[in-house]
């Protein structure tokens, strides 16, 4: 039997249970009674059963925080009640009710996780006493879930974090233009991507632990890639950088490559090796291009410059003519006795006259040394209107030749472009002479330069009189090997050439026509910026 003296219940000191939810099992009404209206005039909120089968409905109904059951009921007793609590709800606190002297049965509650266990009669102190036991147990048990709970999602959240981070490595390394291979302390090949993989033909699952880098070279370049390596000079010990070498494919082909190396270290022991591969199969290729790129620049040179050959020595004999003619007239004149005073004034015109046509002739001279000479790409500020002048002087002979008029539309001092003046010199060459070939019964040759502005491009011209180009041929025009001359006039690298040269100059080369009447060459070339702000002439 419970104590029924409660008066000075409410003295006993207790914590705020702010409506904590309490189960009462108990096969007595009036001790469930009591402990109810106690626990309830305590501030907690209570439901009671009669039995431990009623006591385990409630606790699905209700959802308690504690149970207090009574050790000995019929049919089912106070442990077997915790038992199944404890199964179904592992956070519940349950404190059992015993008789006294039954200290067995409450060791077995406690094995058994029973919070705490009260004896009968029950005290209201004793029993607040468990009650603020259970509470602070439930309390810790839920702060350490909490604890846990925040252990996992953050554990969860690194780990998370982590395989992001491994799959965002991997994705770097797979996706590397370069080849990536890397070794362990053994020499074993661990990573193997797939740039790798293309550079020697050979599957990643082959590679990777099943061979080691020395795999890869012959036994002469493998001795020197490790010589180098421990060596400081290409870039410290145990570093490589932009290091030139071969490996070997699958098939045993040599493969050039650039790498950097590293080696990884560990506690200052070697741990491993990591090796970036460039391919330079395709530079190579690349490199032999250019080449024969340049070569064809040159052959095409070459045959402008042989057209040039007749007509230059033309140009050339007629002022040499004259000049051999005065120089006779003048040592006829020398012959028959001293000068007279009269004849000073006359052979001082002659003397002029010789001057001004070996300076015509030096000019054309210097200009066809110029555009001959075999020199590599200079980039740097060139003059339009020079450019323009030295081409008329080449070519003027040729257009007399071919009763080809030459009407020039040229701006004075135009703002220089960023370029290899030899090379422009050539295209508006080649323009010129096929402007001539067109006109075979002669005709008007236009050229005009100007300045047009937004953006500010210097506009080259060439225009002339012929029969025009087919419809069918201007989209070839500018085709390697395509000509509309007919046979031994022309290889056809002409127009291909210039176009090109002005597409590496960052400009343009189109081409209109009117059959049967005319056809414009256009070249458009970007103006040097520092041109726009220092003109030609500027202090």
């Amino acid at each position: 039997m419970m104590d029924k003296t409660i008066t000075h219940r409410k003295q006993i000191a207790m914590t705020t249970v702010d409506g904590w939810p309490v189960l009462i099992i108990d096969d007595e009404q009036d001790i469930r009674d009591v402990t109810a209206l106690t626990l309830m005039d305590a501030g907690y909120q209570v439901e009671t059963a009669a039995d431990g089968a009623e006591g385990l409905a409630r606790c699905e109904q209700f959802s308690p925080r504690i149970v207090i059951t009574d050790i000995r009921m019929p049919g089912m007793d106070g442990i077997q009640v915790l038992e199944i609590v404890k199964q179904r709800f592992p956070d519940t606190e349950v404190i059992v009710a015993t008789a006294f002297g039954e200290m067995e049965t409450a060791i077995r509650a406690l094995q058994l996780d029973a919070s705490d266990f009260i004896t009968k009669p029950i005290h209201t102190e004793a029993m607040m006493v468990a009650l603020e036991r259970a509470r602070r147990r439930y309390a810790t048990r839920q702060q350490l879930k909490d604890y846990t709970r925040h252990l996992e999602k953050g554990l969860s959240r690194t780990t998370r974090q982590l395989e992001e981070t491994v799959a965002f490595q991997d994705r770097l390394i797979e996706s590397s233009m370069d080849g990536i291979l890397g070794c362990d302390r053994s020499g074993k090949v661990v990573t193997f991507n797939r740039s790798m993989e293309r550079m020697l033909g050979l599957a990643r699952a082959e590679a990777l632990q099943r061979v080691t880098l020395e795999h890869f070279f012959s036994q002469a370049e493998y001795r020197c890639f490790q010589e180098d390596l421990a060596a400081p000079g290409h870039g410290g010990p145990n570093r490589l950088m932009l290091y030139e070498t071969r490996l070997m494919d699958h098939r045993q082909q040599s493969v050039p490559v650039q790498l950097s190396a590293t080696v990884l270290m560990e506690d200052d022991r070697p741990a491993g090796l990591v090796c970036f591969f460039r391919d330079l199969r395709r530079i190579h290729r690349l490199e032999r291009e250019m080449s024969d790129q340049a070569h064809l620049l040159h052959q095409d040179k070459m045959m402008s410059l042989g057209r040039l050959a007749a007509s230059v020595a033309h140009e050339i004999n007629n002022p040499l003519a004259g000049i051999l003619n005065y120089i006779r007239l003048m040592l006829r004149t020398v012959k028959k006795g001293p000068l007279p005073p009269d004849k000073h004034a006359q052979f001082a015109g002659y003397l002029a006259l010789v001057e001004t046509e070996t300076d015509r002739c030096s000019k054309i001279v210097s200009s066809l040394l110029t555009f001959s000479r075999r020199s590599p790409v200079s980039i740097g500020p060139v003059s339009i209107n020079e450019i323009v002048d030295r081409s008329i002087v080449l070519a003027r002979h040729r257009l007399e030749l071919g009763n080809v008029h030459l009407a020039t539309r040229i701006e004075n001092n135009l703002p220089d472009i960023s370029g290899d003046a030899n090379q422009l010199q050539q295209c508006l060459l080649n323009l010129i002479f096929n402007a001539v070939d067109a006109m075979p019964d002669g005709g008007t040759l236009t050229l005009s330069a100007a300045l047009e502005k937004n953006p500010d491009t210097v506009v080259i011209r060439v225009t002339d009189t012929g029969h025009g180009i087919r419809e069918a041929d201007m989209g070839h025009l500018f085709e390697p090997f395509f000509t509309t001359k007919q046979e031994g006039h022309g290889i056809g690298l002409g127009l291909s050439t210039t176009y090109g040269i002005i597409d590496r100059h960052g400009g343009t080369l189109t081409a209109a026509s009117q059959p049967g009447r005319e056809t414009t060459f256009e070249i458009r070339l970007p103006v040097q910026a520092s041109s726009l702000t220092s003109p030609k002439g500027a202090a």
